[in-house]
Formats: C-alpha cells, structure tokens, sequence
C-alpha cells in the first residue's frame, strides 16, 4: 500500500498568499496611521469620563472603559496579527456605534452635554477608523487585480 506524504496546511499556496497579502496591507502607512489612531481613540474611551468629568455617573463610565479597552484590543493592539484585526474590524465599528449611543442607552441618568458629546465625536471617529480598517485587506487585493498581480490559476499560465 502506497502513503502519500501531504504538506501540513499552513504550507497551503492559497493560505501563504492571504497571509503575504494582509502582511503587505498592514505594512502601509495608512494601515499604520490607522491602527495607532485606533489606539489613541480607544485609549480615550476608556478614559474620557475622567478627563471630561462624567466619572461620577458610574454606569457610563464603566461602560466607556469596557469598550475603549475592547476597541484598543481590537484595532490598536493587534497590530502583529493583522489578517485577524482586519476580521475583528467589523465589531470595532460596532463598539464606535455602540459610544455613540451609550448615553442614551445605559442604567440611570447620564445623558448630560459633556458625556453625549464626548461619546459622540469619539464613536463616530472610532466608527469611521473601523471602517477603515476593514477596507484596508480590500483595498490591496483590488490594487493587485487592477495591476495584473494575480496569481494564475494552477495549470494555466
């Protein structure tokens, strides 16, 4: 009986191409300029009601430094682990969403102008750097097809 030797699948052709593809995506300076304002916008959340000054309402608070940590985990703090920030960016945008309309949302009475404000402007810009994110791996594949850098299919040339 005759074995055949397979190649264990991390040596897979298709594998190696996504992983050179999110590398090449990563190492851009939007990607880099990206995941450090990802860092900073979540490291604000997590601290805004301390420096805005609604540290009192507990509820909010909490709530902002869960997401801002989650959201730096997320997007800023993966940076070596690109090809899996780039599919957590999608729930990145949710915690942007989610600052947006965490005064409203949350226990008690926290909906005052400094934290409806203050969530405003940092969910909306930790939305939009999400959305950034996401669209950085498409981007380069779109740039690779647009410059004929696609590899053939096997058994063709």
């Amino acid at each position: 009986m005759a074995s055949t030797h397979r190649a264990p699948i991390e040596e897979h052709p298709d594998l190696v191409e996504l992983r050179a593809r999110h590398d090449r995506a990563a190492a851009t300076p939007r990607a880099q300029m990206v995941e450090a304002l990802a860092l900073l916008t979540g490291l604000y959340l997590a601290a805004s009601p301390w420096i805005v000054g609604f540290n009192g309402f507990t509820t909010l608070a909490v709530t902002n430094l869960i997401a801002g940590i989650a959201y730096m985990l997320l997007l800023g703090g993966l940076g070596n682990s690109y090809e899996r920030t780039h599919s957590m960016a999608w729930a990145a945008a949710a915690i942007g969403i989610w600052a947006c309309v965490a005064p409203w949302v949350v226990a008690g009475d926290v909906a005052h102008t400094r934290s409806i404000t203050s969530n405003l402007i940092t969910g909306v810009i930790a939305t939009l750097l999400a959305l950034a994110a996401a669209s950085a791996a498409r981007d380069d594949s779109a740039n690779r097809r647009d410059h004929g850098m696609r590899r053939p299919m096997p058994g063709t040339r």
